[in-house]
């Protein structure tokens, strides 16, 4: 009986924490996709410098 009563407490605690880790999956991917959108408009800046700007720094 003691075994039953540990495999269904195990199941219990296992079933919590599925729980949380759905909870948190779009967290994580929402993140992960700010992080992509961030990181391509970085990129992007460097195309967007107006070139007699930079000539005047020079």
């Amino acid at each position: 009986m003691m075994n039953d009563e540990k495999r269904n407490e195990w199941r219990a605690i296992f079933y919590v924490q599925a729980r949380v880790a759905i909870l948190f999956v779009p967290v994580v991917l929402s993140l992960l996709l700010i992080g992509i959108f961030a990181g391509n408009e970085r990129k992007s800046v460097p195309d967007a410098i107006d070139p007699t700007v930079t000539s005047s720094v020079k």
